[in-house]
C-alpha cells in the first residue's frame, strides 16, 4: 500500500472561487493530467498576454489599458497559483527523499 500525497492543488477555482484540491495516491491520472496542461496553457497565455503588453502600452488608450490590467492580473494569479502548486509539491518531494 502506497502513502497518499498531500493534496495537490489545482490551477483552477471552484463554483465560489475557493481553492480546489485533488487528493490521489498515483501522479498519472486524468485529472493530474488535466491540471498539467491547464497550467502550461495558463503560463503560455500570460506570457502572450504580457508580450502584448509591453508592446501596447506606449500608445494605448485607457479603455484597452483597463481591459489590460484586468486580463494581467488574472494571469498573475494563474501563475501564482501554479507557483503555489508546484511549491508545495517540490516540498513534498524533498520530505520523501
Amino acid at each position: 500500500m502506497t502513502t497518499p500525497r498531500a493534496p495537490r492543488l489545482l490551477p483552477w477555482s471552484g463554483p465560489e472561487g475557493k481553492p480546489c484540491y485533488l487528493i490521489t495516491d498515483d501522479n498519472g491520472g486524468p485529472v493530474s493530467r488535466l491540471a498539467d496542461t491547464t497550467e502550461v496553457t495558463q503560463l503560455g497565455m500570460g506570457a502572450d498576454l504580457l508580450a502584448h503588453a509591453h508592446d501596447l502600452l506606449p500608445r494605448a488608450p485607457h479603455g484597452e489599458l483597463r481591459y489590460l490590467a484586468e486580463r494581467l492580473t488574472e494571469a498573475l494569479a494563474d501563475a501564482l497559483r501554479v507557483a503555489e502548486s508546484r511549491g508545495r509539491r517540490l516540498s513534498d518531494l524533498r520530505q520523501v527523499d
